[in-house]
């Protein structure tokens, strides 16, 4: 099969991927074979590919990509919850261990055995991949395959990030960060009657954050919004998917005493203002029933993914664009 690997982690300008022609896998007990048709291109898939987080991957050459929709092209033993050619997709949480407290508790992103999807396994960048049976969903009809991929990363990451706000009208938000995540979080916020203030570094963006229902964009180039929003008494609630400890001590700065601040990126808080009661709380995708409730409001409408398509070649070329920050939403790549 066709796939793109990454031989050692390393600047995208020294080219540390390839095309290569490889062996399909086969997919053992519990286990899914998909014949991938279209495979999300997330910022992780980028601080991978560049060694910006020791250990990961785990070993070498891997396939990155780890948000895919495909086709069913063959089962393990024992799989009997899918037929071959059902439509299917994989997110970034390839497996877990089912037993420990987390996974018990509904919060298996957090289980210490798990395994991920691009990272400790290999992931979507290719024409097929194998996945286990009980973290492999069903895709309902009527979305597009490559609509449907960014849902398995950013619309679960998304919809995890507003789950731990708790936002209920009419209260406000702000998002800072309109990307891949971010796009999703502005459309979730507002299923929930929230007022959410988008905060980016470009007028692209804060353009798609007015079109997906934000009341208000703040561009953090021309003035600081963690300054203009607590000059105006605050937020509730802020969101932060920029990979900035700039961006995340402005959200601290413009939520209320008393608020919540969900962080879903790498960085440094800085001090904390421990008289105002503020929460932090980190944020990683959700769990499997919370990533059923993404596809059951895809399916109906209610959320959908902004994408640009680009053939599976293409894939060092567009982290290239994510990196430089030409990418509008998601990017996606086809096989």
């Amino acid at each position: 099969m066709k796939a793109v690997l990454l031989d050692a982690p390393g600047p995208l300008d020294q080219h540390p991927l390839r095309l290569a022609d490889i062996g399909e896998p086969e997919p053992g007990p519990g286990q899914v074979l998909v014949r991938i048709s279209a495979c999300g291109v997330c910022r992780s898939n980028l601080h991978m590919v560049e060694g910006d987080w020791p250990g990961v991957p785990t070993f070498t050459p891997i396939v990155p990509g780890h948000e895919l929709v495909g086709r069913v092209a063959a089962l393990g033993e024992g799989v009997t919850a899918f037929a071959e050619g059902d439509r299917v997709g994989v997110q970034p949480l390839w497996s877990t261990c089912g037993r420990c407290e987390y996974c018990l508790t509904g919060r298996d992103p957090l289980c210490r055995t798990k395994e991920i999807t691009g990272e400790t396994v290999h992931g979507g960048y290719a024409e097929y991949t194998v996945s286990v049976a009980d973290h492999t969903y069903l895709l309902p009809g009527g979305l597009d395959d490559a609509q449907a991929a960014p849902l398995f990363c950013p619309g679960i990451t998304a919809y995890g990030a507003v789950a731990k706000v708790g936002l209920a009208p009419p209260r406000t938000m702000a998002l800072f960060g309109v990307g891949g995540v971010g796009h999703m979080v502005l459309q979730l916020a507002a299923l929930q009657g929230a007022q959410v203030t988008a905060v980016s570094r470009g007028r692209e963006h804060l353009e798609l954050a007015t079109e997906l229902g934000a009341v208000r964009g703040l561009d953090a180039t021309a003035e600081d919004p963690g300054q203009v929003l607590a000059s105006e008494g605050g937020v509730d609630a802020s969101i932060v998917f920029a990979p900035s400890s700039t961006s995340l001590r402005q959200a601290l700065q413009a939520t209320k005493p008393g608020g919540t601040v969900v962080v879903g990126v790498n960085a440094e808080v800085g001090g904390l203002p421990f008289a105002e009661e503020k929460t932090i709380v980190g944020s990683l995708l959700g769990n499997r029933q919370q990533m059923r409730e993404v596809l059951e409001l895809a399916a109906a409408g209610r959320l959908r993914s902004v994408v640009e398509t680009f053939p599976l070649e293409q894939a060092e070329e567009v982290l290239g664009r994510l990196k430089a920050g030409r990418v509008r939403a998601r990017a996606v790549l086809l096989t």
